[in-house]
């Protein structure tokens, strides 16, 4: 497969991965070029890997997981939370998925990286510990400690006391 190739069959799936890993566009696109140019510098080896695309995602990842770790990096929700908002009934699933987002922006960078790789891009756990460079304990370890962190978290929108984070996780 030539680099075009790959950049016309993957590269959206790159950006949206880019996207929810940051939980933002234009950041999810500058993820998305960076693994892609450092893909294409070492093409010839990255073609010739089991399989390319776990290679360039794993770029992705860890270009994310270096970012995070910057002291420039920061990323914190745009408006404050309310939870005495109140939404219109046609609005509950884009509320819902606000509030999602909303919760998985206070987890760490690696808890979230382990969150949207597992529920979003629907890999095992070893898939996982393979983009991470870590063992696959840790990643359940990881996923367990996020995903008690968002359930410990109030439910934001106006549909009572469920916690629709965990509903849509688990």
């Amino acid at each position: 497969m030539e680099f075009e190739e790959y950049v016309s069959a993957r590269g959206q799936e790159l950006v949206r991965l880019g996207f929810t890993v940051s939980g933002d566009y234009q950041r999810a696109e500058d993820l998305a070029q960076i693994a892609l140019m450092q893909a294409f510098r070492s093409w010839r080896k990255v073609r010739n890997a089991d399989d390319p695309h776990h290679y360039v995602r794993r770029i992705l990842v860890n270009e994310y997981l270096s970012m995070t770790r910057r002291r420039s990096f920061t990323e914190a929700p745009t408006a404050d939370l309310d939870p005495q908002r109140t939404v219109p009934d046609h609005a509950t699933h884009v509320a819902n998925s606000d509030d999602l987002w909303r919760a998985l922006a206070t987890l760490s960078a690696r808890e979230r990286v382990v969150l949207v790789l597992r529920y979003y891009q629907d890999l095992d756990d070893q898939t996982i510990a393979d983009v991470l460079g870590i063992k696959p304990s840790s990643v359940r370890a990881t996923a367990s400690r996020a995903l008690a962190s968002l359930r410990r978290r109030p439910a934001y929108s106006g549909a009572g006391e469920s916690n629709h984070v965990d509903e849509r996780l688990s």
